[in-house]
């Protein structure tokens, strides 16, 4: 069975996904990047964990992550990166620049959760 995005506005309105692999957030979604310390390398900055933003975008295709597939622990499993938007204010609370000013990142679902 597929799932099928809408929207006319929608730039994902016309992909028909296969059970399981829609993206679970939506450009709009108010997200928290999780905070992990996990040993070894991984890909989302230890100064952006905890931290506050919104989905701007889904990336198309859903990709392979990289980070289990580094240790060997994926077995073709497939998810969503996302464009975050952090304002400036959440990373430098002192931050004095134009309230627009924000920070723009690619991060693996797995780090992200709705708030």
């Amino acid at each position: 069975m597929a799932d099928r995005l809408k929207g006319a506005d929608d730039p994902l309105a016309t992909i028909v996904f296969a059970a399981g692999e829609a993206p679970i957030f939506r450009p709009g979604d108010n997200i928290r990047i999780l905070t992990r310390s996990p040993i070894g390398h991984y890909r989302v900055p230890t100064y952006l964990r905890g931290k506050t933003g919104a989905i701007e975008s889904v990336i198309e295709p859903a990709a392979v992550d990289n980070e289990e597939e580094g240790y060997g622990r994926n077995a073709g499993s497939k998810r969503h990166y996302y464009r975050v938007a952090i304002p400036m204010r959440e990373i430098w609370p002192d931050y004095s620049g134009s309230p627009r000013d924000g920070l723009r990142i690619e991060i693996f679902e797995t780090w992200l959760e709705r708030i």
